[in-house]
C-alpha cells in the first residue's frame, strides 16, 4: 500500500528480552564453526591471459557467463567519462552485425546479454548457451564504434548529467567523492558536461584497445554445463581476443583530516539532509582483523536491527533508515555511516550519529550482540554457499586478491573466533569519528542556524563541483509591507486581476509531454471542491485521481491515509493559490534564488504533505512548485517548475511545466486551456 500512496503522489506532484540467568558481560568460548564443504570449480587461462573459471550445476538448464575486466582503476583526466560512454556503445552490433540484428537475436534466444566498460554478461537455456557465448565474445572482440551511436550516448549523457544537477542524492555522492579521495584520484574524479564533450569517438577506440583487454579479464561460466565442452567452446571463442600491455598507474593516496570536520554543501531544493560521516581506511579481504571489521560494523549500522537504525528511526523517528558500511578494497577503502533526515532534525541527527561511532569505538559491545551478529554471517553464509554462482566468486575473489585456496573454507571458524576485544580495536582502527569528514547536503537556511549552535566541529563550505565556497546567504530579509496576501494578489494581477480570478468557478487544463517516445497526456480538472487528474501513456489510461477534503481516490479506491486528504485540501479551488489565500497555516517564509531569479517563498507545512510556492518577485508569477509527502519514514520530494504564461480567456496559465514523472524528469506542454466551461461534479465521480 506505501507504494501505491507514494506512486499517488507522484502523479498529484505532476500538477502541483531477556530472562537468561548468565552474566551477558562474560564472553563464553566459541563453540565450533559449522563445517561447510565448497564445491571446487574448474579453472584453466589461455594462452593470451584469460583466465577462466567455470562451475558446474545441473539444477536448472541455464548457463551463465560473467566476464570481468579486471584493471587498476585509472585517471582520466580533462576526458573523464570516457569509459562511461565505451559501455554505452559496447554491445550496439559488432563488425559484422548489425545493432538491430545483433539484439533481434539476443531477444529470439529469450536470453541476457549485457556489455560495460568493466566487462560482459550473458545467461540462457543450455541449448542456446554456445550461441549466446558466441554473441558475447564477438561483442567484446569486434566492437561496432559507429559515430551515430557515439552521438546518441553523449546525448544521453548530457541530459542524465542535466538532471542530476538539482539530485540532492547525486550531488551529495558526487562531492563527498571528490573530498574524501581528491580530485587527482581515480574514484574522486567524476564526469562533467565539459569532459564528455572534450572526448571524441577516437577517444573511446583508444579506451577500448588499451584497456579492454584479456590478460586482465577473468571469465566465469555457472550452470548446466559439460566442462569439456564449455572449455573447448571457450577456447575456439576466446582464443583470438588478442592481449595488450595495460599502462602503469600510480594511484594517489587518500588521507582522513586531522580532526573531524564538516563540509557543507548547499542545496535550496533540499527537502531534507543527506548525512553521511566518511573517513578512508586500509581494508582488504583476508586482512587479520578483517572479519572483527565486519561483525563491527554489522553491529553498528549493518541492517533494521542495529544500533543506527534502532536510535535514529526506530527511537528518534528521524529518518527512514541509518546504516553504515565497511568498505575493503585492494585500493582505498571507506567507512560510512549515513542518514537522510528532515532538515529540522540534521543537527541532532549529526549527534546522534557521532555518539553512535563514538560508542562502539570506546564501549565493548555486549556478549549477545556479537553472538547475534556471528550468527547472521553464518547463517547467510551457509545459505549463499549453496549457489553455484557463490562458489564461483569465492573462486574469483581468491585469484583477484591472492588469496589462500582455503580462505572460504575458513570463513566461519574465521568469524567465530573474534572476540570482544578484537570488535572494539577494529572500531577504533576504521571507524574515525575523530578524523572524519562529516558530509552534510541540505537546504541552508533551514540546517545551518541550528547546525552552528549545536555541533562543535568546523564548518566548511563547498559548491556542487566540491569547490570551497563561502557560507550560503541566510535568506534575504522580506521588505517591510510585504506580506502573504500581497504576494498572492500580486501573482492574481499578474495572471489578469484580482476581479477575474474571483470569477473562476472551475478550470481544464490538458497537457502533453514526450518520454523517450512515450507520450504522456494529462487533463486537470478543478473546481470550488475537487481536483482531478486523469494521465495516459500512449493512449493508455494509467491513473485517474480525484483530491477532495474528505478523501483521496485513485482509480475509484479510496486511499485510507488519515488527514492527507484534508492536508491536500489546501490547494482545492479553481486555481490551487486561492486556497492559500485564506489559509493560516500558509506562511510568506523569504526570499530564494530559483535558477537566477529571486522569489518569494510560501509555505505550508503538514504533518504527511507539505506545500512550497515560489513567486516571481519581479514579475509576481509562480515559478516553481515543491511538494514533499512524509510516509512510512520516507520523504518523496516532488517539484515542478513554470513559465511562458500565455493568455487564455483572460486568464494566463503556464504552458511549460517541467516536473517529474516517476523517477525521470518530464517537460508538460499546455495544448488546451479553458475557464469556467467543461467541468462538471460529475467528473469526479
Amino acid at each position: 500500500m506505501k507504494t501505491k500512496i507514494l506512486s499517488f503522489v507522484a502523479i498529484i506532484a505532476m500538477t502541483f528480552a531477556t530472562n537468561a540467568q548468565r552474566d551477558l558481560n562474560s564472553q563464553p568460548k566459541p563453540g565450533p564453526a559449522p563445517k561447510v564443504k565448497l564445491g571446487k570449480p574448474e579453472k584453466f587461462k589461455l594462452s593470451n591471459g584469460l583466465q577462466v573459471i567455470m562451475v558446474e550445476n545441473h539444477k536448472l538448464p541455464r548457463v551463465s557467463a560473467s566476464l570481468s575486466i579486471d584493471n587498476k582503476p585509472y585517471f582520466e583526466g580533462n576526458k573523464a567519462g570516457v569509459s562511461g560512454l565505451l559501455g554505452g556503445l559496447l554491445g550496439n552490433g559488432t563488425t559484422s552485425i548489425s545493432k538491430d540484428d545483433f539484439n533481434e537475436k539476443v531477444d529470439y534466444l529469450g536470453a541476457n546479454l549485457g556489455f560495460s566498460s568493466s566487462g560482459a554478461f550473458a545467461s540462457s537455456l543450455k541449448k542456446y548457451f554456445p550461441e549466446i557465448l558466441g554473441l558475447m565474445a564477438d561483442g567484446v572482440k569486434n566492437p561496432l564504434f559507429s559515430k551515430d551511436e557515439f552521438d546518441k550516448e553523449v546525448e544521453r549523457t548530457l541530459e542524465n548529467l542535466k538532471n542530476n544537477e538539482k539530485n540532492v542524492t547525486a550531488i551529495a555522492r558526487r562531492v563527498e567523492s571528490y573530498l574524501t579521495y581528491g580530485k587527482d584520484h581515480p574514484f574522486g574524479e567524476y564526469t562533467t558536461p565539459e569532459s564528455i564533450k572534450n572526448i571524441t569517438l577516437e577517444d573511446v577506440k583508444n579506451n577500448y584497445n588499451t584497456y579492454y583487454r584479456p590478460n586482465n579479464a577473468y571469465l566465469v561460466v555457472v550452470g548446466d554445463i559439460n566442462p569439456r565442452e564449455t572449455k573447448k567452446l571457450i577456447k575456439k571463442l576466446f582464443s583470438d581476443w588478442k592481449k595488450g600491455t595495460i599502462p602503469a598507474y600510480t594511484m594517489p593516496k587518500a588521507t582522513n583530516p586531522n580532526k573531524t570536520e564538516i563540509n557543507f554543501i548547499n542545496m535550496p531544493n533540499a527537502v531534507q539532509s543527506e548525512i553521511a560521516v566518511v573517513n578512508n581506511v586500509d581494508l582488504t579481504l583476508g586482512d587479520k582483523d578483517y572479519y572483527a571489521g565486519l561483525l563491527a560494523n554489522n553491529i553498528l549500522g549493518g541492517g533494521g536491527t542495529a544500533r543506527l537504525f534502532m536510535n535514529l528511526r526506530e527511537d528518534k523517528g528521524y529518518t527512514y533508515g541509518s546504516y553504515s558500511r565497511l568498505s575493503q578494497s585492494r585500493y582505498a577503502g571507506t567507512f560510512r555511516a549515513t542518514a537522510s533526515v528532515r532538515n529540522t532534525v540534521t543537527d541532532s541527527a549529526v549527534v546522534e550519529l557521532q555518539k553512535e561511532i563514538k560508542k562502539i569505538r570506546f564501549e565493548k559491545v555486549s556478549v549477545e550482540e556479537l553472538k547475534n551478529a556471528k550468527a547472521k554471517y553464518v547463517g547467510d553464509f551457509v545459505m549463499d554457499v549453496q549457489k553455484p554462482r557463490t562458489v564461483a566468486n569465492f573462486a574469483l575473489n581468491i585469484a583477484r586478491y591472492n588469496l589462500p585456496d582455503d580462505f572460504y573454507e575458513n570463513y566461519l571458524e574465521n568469524i567465530n573466533s573474534v572476540t570482544l576485544e578484537d570488535l572494539q580495536n577494529a572500531a577504533q582502527k576504521y571507524f574515525k569519528g575523530d578524523k572524519a569528514r562529516i558530509f552534510i547536503t541540505g537546504k541552508g537556511i533551514d540546517v545551518l542556524t541550528n547546525l552552528e549552535k549545536t555541533i562543535d566541529y568546523e564548518i566548511k563550505y563547498f559548491d556542487k563541483k566540491g569547490n570551497p565556497t563561502s557560507k550560503p546567504e541566510m535568506g534575504k530579509k522580506i521588505p517591510t509591507g510585504v506580506t502573504k496576501e500581497t504576494v498572492l494578489n500580486k501573482y492574481f494581477d499578474a495572471i489578469g486581476g484580482k476581479d477575474k480570478v474571483k470569477g473562476l468557478n472551475t478550470t481544464l487544463l490538458e497537457y502533453e509531454a514526450d518520454l523517450g517516445g512515450r507520450k504522456i497526456a494529462t487533463t486537470e480538472k478543478r473546481n470550488a471542491t475537487y481536483f482531478g487528474t486523469k494521465t495516459t501513456m500512449n493512449g493508455t489510461p494509467v491513473a485517474n485521481v480525484v483530491v477532495s477534503k474528505e478523501a483521496l481516490r485513485m482509480n475509484g479506491q479510496t486511499l485510507p491515509v488519515p488527514g492527507m486528504s484534508e492536508e491536500m485540501s489546501v490547494v482545492l479551488g479553481a486555481l490551487p493559490e486561492i486556497g492559500l489565500l485564506n489559509n493560516s497555516e500558509v506562511e510568506l517564509t523569504g526570499i530564494e534564488n530559483v535558477d537566477g531569479k529571486e522569489a518569494y517563498v510560501l509555505s505550508k507545512k503538514g504533518k504527511i504533505v507539505s506545500f512550497t510556492f515560489y513567486f516571481d518577485t519581479k514579475t509576481g508569477l509562480k515559478i516553481k512548485e515543491l511538494q514533499n509527502v512524509a510516509f512510512g519514514g520516507r520523504n518523496q520530494k516532488q517539484e515542478a517548475t513554470f513559465s511562458d504564461y500565455k493568455d487564455f480567456n483572460g486568464v494566463k496559465f503556464a504552458t511549460k511545466k517541467i516536473g517529474s514523472f516517476g523517477p525521470q524528469k518530464a517537460t508538460f506542454m499546455l495544448k488546451n486551456a479553458k475557464v469556467n466551461k467543461g467541468v462538471s461534479d460529475a467528473d469526479f465521480k
